[in-house]
């Protein structure tokens, strides 16, 4: 993890997102003051799942993996934040600790703005409020649906969704599968690595996919939303 300082080619005037551009003069001063902006390392954890918050993040480029650690090493990948989201920002209005871990899957960088900034402003501008809980309930949404496909699917029905989604546009100008191992894909889908890699080559048998070292081309997606809603 490094600063990047006022003088640095890569530092952000600027936070291009639609919640900051309904606050005035003095909010944005606000958040400017108590604002850094940091790059992190592929590997470099943002978040701790348990740690105390002291600050929100903002995340302004590089993917990011959002993921929930549970006993014995074990963990389960919830989704994959890009430009544009924010890290830690349901966890703050709650038990005041992040409630999952989050790691840089690439180099990205990222806003670090205090907390406390965050509550005060939102206590005083509705319009600000209704934009972060908005964000709050989208999240909240997607979890909803990540429960669901984890409990009422078989397996190849979970992997077919965990490869509908790595494969989606959302990650189109990316190339996500090489920043992934195949355990990773494996805590997406709610499986072990060995099965998941007995049934990657059996959806590979099938025609349905090629594998190359860790790259994954879906060859047939039609086929794998049929498996998706088979379940």
């Amino acid at each position: 993890m490094k600063t990047i300082l006022e003088n640095d080619l890569d530092f952000f005037c600027d936070i291009q997102s639609p919640c900051f551009q309904v606050l005035s003069h003095e909010e944005m001063e606000l958040i400017k003051t108590s604002k850094t902006q940091v790059v992190f390392r592929k590997g470099d954890n943002l978040t701790k799942q348990g740690a105390f918050i002291g600050y929100v993040l903002f995340l302004v480029k590089g993917l990011v993996k959002q993921y929930i650690e549970g006993p014995s090493g074990k963990s389960f990948n919830l989704r994959l934040l890009s430009p544009g989201h924010f890290v830690g920002l349901s966890s703050m209005y709650t038990q005041n600790i992040y409630q999952y871990s989050s790691v840089a899957i690439n180099e990205a960088q990222a806003i670090l703005i205090d907390s406390k900034t965050i509550i005060e402003i939102s206590q005083h501008n509705p319009l600000f409020s209704y934009a972060i809980s908005k964000r709050f309930h989208l999240q909240n949404e997607t979890f909803y649906e990540i429960m669901r496909k984890t409990l009422f699917k078989q397996m190849h029905g979970r992997l077919a969704d965990t490869l509908l989604y790595l494969s989606s546009d959302a990650f189109a100008s990316e190339d996500i599968f090489p920043l992934l191992t195949r355990k990773d894909v494996a805590e997406f889908a709610g499986m072990s690595t060995e099965s998941t890699v007995k049934t990657l080559k059996s959806f590979e048998s099938d025609g349905i996919i090629e594998l190359k070292e860790k790259q994954i081309i879906v060859k047939n997606k039609t086929k794998l939303l049929e498996i998706s809603d088979l379940g």
